[in-house]
């Protein structure tokens, strides 16, 4: 657990990136069980884990790096993926910036 938070971290390192991610996790996640449990229409719960999905994929653009999902999808596929935004210490040299 704490490898993956170290690298959730590491990967979300621009405030907009984290402000993004604070609304666009629950909506994800939380929003369509929500809507399931309380009988609300499935279609309900897939636009909102969609529009979250979406939300998350604006978050990684302006941090400069691929989501987690398309990493693993492009290593599949051998396609090249850029794991790090250009705020980590690895892209260039200095300490991340918060």
């Amino acid at each position: 657990m704490r490898r993956f938070l170290k690298n959730y971290r590491e990967r979300h390192l621009h405030p907009g990136n984290l402000a993004i991610h604070l609304f666009a996790l629950p909506v994800t996640f939380i929003l369509p069980i929500h809507f399931l449990v309380w009988s609300y229409p499935a279609s309900w719960a897939l636009i909102a884990f969609v529009v979250g999905y979406v939300l998350q994929l604006i978050g990684h653009a302006i941090e400069g790096n691929d989501a987690g999902e398309l990493i693993l999808f492009k290593r599949w596929l051998g396609r090249p993926y850029v794991e790090f935004g250009p705020r980590h210490p690895s892209r260039n040299g200095s300490s991340p910036q918060a």
